[in-house]
């Protein structure tokens, strides 16, 4: 399917939650209040789901175009990976 728009911004997002969770991992070594650890998890876990919804809807979109000019059987199988990659999305 190849690279669409937002690979590098998506890829930029992925590094910073990288680094944000090597913090968090340190946090929960270094025994840091509960509270601030579970901020930081939570605030990582959002950085990830924004980061797949993005990705997701993004081939969405580029990929959309492609199929609706494929053959019958390319159709068939590209509606099959959009049901597939949407329940990705919750």
């Amino acid at each position: 399917m190849g690279t669409h728009h937002s690979h590098k911004s998506i890829i930029n997002r992925l590094q910073r939650a990288k680094g944000h969770l090597g913090s968090v991992i340190e946090m929960i070594e270094n025994e840091e209040a509960c509270l601030d650890v579970a901020q930081q998890l939570h605030a990582v876990s959002k950085a990830l789901l924004n980061a797949k919804q993005v990705y997701i809807n993004d081939h969405i979109e580029h990929c959309f175009d492609e199929t609706l000019s494929a053959s019958p059987k390319k159709l068939k199988a590209s509606i099959q990976e959009f049901k597939e990659i949407t329940k990705y999305l919750k």
